[in-house]
């Protein structure tokens, strides 16, 4: 046998043990992150038998932070979070005030120092990504206006803190106890220097990266080579992570987020996502059996109280923030309670700030662990409150008159204005989805000066159409109260511009409910659903094409039942 087998035995027992937990995890329907954090317990040093090697276990552990990074970047959409920029831009912003502002008012209160209180507060205020996309997409939430509330609000909350990993190495010298007499003006220009540094680098990385990176990218996939293809990705992603931290001093993280992103102006970057989505897993698996290694469960029996109250900080504390702020924007008690409660856990970024704090001298081992502790109950308890979700709806309806207000309220959006001219209603066109298809199809339909309402569950857009003086309305639109309020049952004509299929027959059953005659026109992702849809429903269904805009249009030219007056 080898004389050093260390990296082989961490990695075995690593994956093995997460495997195991994992699965045991998963059977009392909690996220798996939480058996891969257990199986770090076990062959941690806190723990007796086996113990892996933890100097290999955090350089693993970085590895898994520049690919887990990397992912973000990858799937960070600026239009997806211009899309709900007017809630989920303050809301983070908010929310992350109210939870460093609990945690840290608790960590003074327990006699920390300022340091310590803030990077404890900043631990507490950011959800977990790979938790909150795992619940959305299990309950199929992903793509409504629900779970897309809450995936900006959670990029905003992973786009500060970028900032902060950035920030706090250079903060440290300030906040450290040890340090509180450094002079101003040197702590000033070192912050200087570095911030020119980051600077640089996301100056090379937009103006150099942004073109270069994709054709990379584009020259490796044109040999036809899958694995060149998956290396490719990883050299970039490791590449300009050491790069950057080699040549800017930028933190790894930072550097394989901008990677990513730069990758997403590529024609590639969905198959880059799916290419490299196992290696990112495995090395994701890693890093949280590494955080799981640095755990010590003394904390549990040592200082209950302090996690109890530290798990009603995320879980009562940062979910009534997001839920008052929902519904400050109007939105109903169900998109609140949604996004409050999506929200109440922390994962990934509270694990790299708490190392980070530290490594620094900032947060103790003991604050670490506590974080640790309190991400796992957080997460535990995250599937089960989601799951309650419903059921606490259905009982705050029937015994508070104000949840049902707030449940029923009246959105202006969900509405057409009242100055509506209502006389051509029977040559009425409505138009599901205001994306680049169905802003085609709108720019037509205005050309033939056809009467036309936009459903669409975007707000902004909305807002924007009724301020250009088109009708609008937000919503659901598979909801029947929505379709009413575009005056379906007056209505000659339905487009359909998404390519969902499931929406599409949601839709037609209560198009059709509320208006027998009228004539549906639906776009379909491919021939085959096509011709399902033609089949099952009798509807006029077309496949994308360089023409799709017009052939709808096309299409939906219904003769109306009345001249026009």
């Amino acid at each position: 046998m080898p004389h050093d087998i260390s990296l082989i035995s961490t990695l075995a027992a690593g994956f093995g043990l997460a495997l195991v937990f994992g699965y045991l995890v998963t059977r009392l329907r909690m996220p798996p992150l939480v058996g891969y954090l257990l199986a770090g317990v076990v062959i941690g040093p806190a723990t007796p038998g086996f113990v892996g090697d933890m100097h290999l276990a955090s350089q693993l552990a970085e590895i898994g932070v520049i690919l887990l990074m990397f992912g973000v970047g990858l799937h960070f959409s600026m239009a997806d979070l211009m899309s709900v920029r007017r809630i989920a831009i303050p809301g983070a912003i908010v929310q992350i005030g109210v939870a460093v502002a609990l945690g840290g008012g608790l960590a003074q209160f327990w006699g920390w120092d300022w340091g310590a209180a803030l990077v404890f507060g900043l631990c507490l205020s950011v959800a977990s990504t790979v938790v909150l996309l795992k619940l959305l997409e299990s309950r199929g939430l992903l793509n409504s206006i629900n779970g897309r509330i809450a995936i900006g609000w959670l990029v905003v909350e992973d786009l500060v803190m970028v900032l902060v990993l950035v920030l706090l190495p250079l903060m440290a010298e300030l906040l450290h106890p040890k340090n509180a007499a450094v002079q101003s003006s040197s702590l000033g220009w070192t912050v200087l220097v570095t911030l020119a540094k980051v600077s640089a680098f996301i100056a090379l990385m937009l103006l150099v990266g942004r073109r270069l990176l994709p054709k990379v990218l584009w020259w490796v996939a044109r040999t036809g080579s899958r694995e060149l293809f998956t290396l490719c990705i990883i050299a970039i992603a490791l590449g300009v992570a050491y790069g950057s931290a080699l040549l800017f001093d930028v933190s790894f993280a930072l550097g394989a987020f901008f990677a990513g992103m730069m990758m997403q102006e590529s024609e590639f970057s969905h198959r880059a996502a799916d290419e490299s989505l196992p290696l990112r897993d495995a090395f994701a698996v890693l890093f949280f059996v590494s955080v799981g290694m640095l755990f010590d469960p003394a904390v549990l029996w040592l200082a209950p109280v302090k996690l109890a109250i530290t798990v009603g900080v995320i879980v009562l504390g940062k979910t009534l923030a997001a839920v008052a702020l929902v519904l400050l924007w109007r939105y109903p008690l169900n998109t609140a309670l949604t996004v409050g409660v999506g929200l109440a856990q922390i994962g990934e970024f509270s694990f790299i700030l708490a190392n980070l704090g530290v490594s620094q001298g900032l947060l103790s081992a003991q604050g670490q662990s506590l974080v640790l502790a309190a991400a796992m109950v957080s997460i535990a308890l995250n599937s089960a409150l989601f799951a309650a979700i419903a059921p606490l709806l259905a009982w705050a309806r029937r015994h508070s008159a104000l949840a049902r207000r707030l449940d029923a309220r009246d959105d202006p959006l969900s509405q057409l204005p009242d100055g509506m001219d209502t006389t051509r209603l029977h040559d009425l066109v409505v138009l599901v989805g205001y994306g680049p298809i169905g802003q085609q199809v709108a720019a037509q339909l205005r050309a033939q000066q056809r009467a036309f309402v936009v459903v669409d569950d975007n707000r902004d857009a909305v807002e924007a159409l009724r301020a250009a003086g088109t009708p609008a309305v937000t919503g659901d639109p598979s909801d029947p109260a929505t379709l009413i309020q575009a005056h379906i049952a007056r209505a000659a004509v339905l487009t359909i511009t998404m390519p969902d299929s499931l929406l599409t027959r949601a839709m037609v059953g209560t198009a059709r409910e509320l208006n027998p005659g009228v004539h549906i026109v639906a776009h379909a992702a491919s021939d085959e659903e096509a011709q399902l849809l033609r089949g099952e429903l009798h509807i006029t269904a077309l496949v994308p094409d360089t023409a799709l805009a017009e052939q709808l249009v096309q299409r939906s030219a219904v003769k109306a039942p009345h001249p026009h007056p």
